[in-house]
């Protein structure tokens, strides 16, 4: 084939490009740091990465996609031309067909702004697909067949919840809560209850080496960094793995929330098959600790983490792009 085709899942904290027939070929951080002097794109990814929060004032390191959805389209479109650049080679003289996953619960004007995006980067044709049937088909799920599939995938903008059935998405529910959510949250409790400030980067590793959804049967204990909040000088705290438990609470109680509202629109065929089947955990806020369990105890019904929760959506986008007409129904095209 003379032009390539790329599946790109357009993450709020990582982006992954797939290139069909060869697999994951990029995995960067959706970071992009600006130049202001010139607008110019300084760097991208896990470079721009190691920027946030420690730049001068001529340079600017954001995260341009916010929720799931474009914050900045500016520098979005900047961050798909290097990506597409990075995989096609800079002078590509075929524009490859470029297939991108946006949160089934976004605006048209949101789709719109991710097609137009993709297309002034460099794409010859672009396609839209929802999220939650890439991680599905990502999940090795059976969503052709006639009954009822339960995925939730939950990354770190946006979390959404959705059943799947016959190849397409029956009942969806998306809420802007997910891995940046957590990490927000455990920064407020840490500067409420020890009047400390610590960056969202530390607030992440907090999450990953000790975060957990329900109490450890042996409590954890990590190291913090900060500022202290009244004196204004640097200061180091102990922090559990209980309190971490207790600050994360009300953003987990918030996506428990979209799931419970989709098994309560659900038919009661599907909700049977769910029963039987369990339901699905898919993107990087699955990889919390105790989160199944979590969500087991508070619905009844069993939840399990999919093999590769972070690759999911990507691995799913890839497979549809190269097998296009099986679900071309599932698909937006410009």
């Amino acid at each position: 084939m003379l032009f390539k085709q790329l599946a790109i899942d357009l993450g709020t904290a990582n982006s992954v490009v797939y290139l069909a027939g060869k697999g994951i070929v990029l995995n960067e951080p959706t970071v992009v740091a600006v130049s202001l002097d010139d607008n110019r794109v300084v760097a991208v990814g896990k470079e721009a990465k190691m920027m946030l929060g420690r730049t001068p004032g001529n340079i600017q390191a954001s995260r341009p996609m916010r929720d799931g959805v474009i914050a900045d389209y500016v520098v979005t479109e900047a961050m798909l031309r290097y990506f597409i650049q990075k995989v096609c080679g800079r002078n590509f003289f075929f524009k490859p067909e470029v297939m991108i996953c946006v949160p089934a619960g976004c605006t048209q004007v949101e789709r719109r702004a991710v097609l137009d995006a993709t297309l002034s980067a460099g794409a010859r044709v672009a396609y839209l697909i929802d999220e939650p049937l890439a991680a599905a088909i990502g999940a090795k799920i059976p969503i052709a067949a006639a009954s009822g599939n339960m995925i939730v995938d939950m990354g770190g903008g946006a979390s959404e919840a959705a059943i799947i059935s016959l190849g397409g998405v029956v009942v969806h529910k998306s809420v802007r809560v997910a891995g940046n959510r957590i990490d927000e949250a455990i920064s407020a409790y840490v500067r409420r209850k020890h009047n400390l400030i610590i960056g969202d980067q530390t607030a992440e590793k907090i999450k990953i080496k000790i975060g957990s959804a329900l109490p450890l049967a042996k409590e954890v204990k990590a190291e913090v960094k900060g500022r202290d909040s009244i004196l204004g000088l640097p200061k180091l705290i102990t922090l559990t793995s209980n309190e971490v438990t207790e600050a994360i609470k009300p953003p987990l109680n918030q996506i428990i929330g979209a799931i419970k509202a989709v098994l309560e629109e659900t038919p009661p065929e599907l909700t049977s098959d769910i029963i039987d089947k369990g339901i699905v955990m898919s993107g990087g806020t699955a990889l919390l600790r105790g989160f199944d369990k979590a969500i087991t105890r508070e619905i009844g019904v069993p939840a399990h983490v999919a093999e590769d929760p972070m690759l999911c959506v990507v691995k799913g986008t890839g497979v549809a792009l190269e097998n296009i007409d099986l679900y071309k129904r599932s698909i937006t095209k410009k």
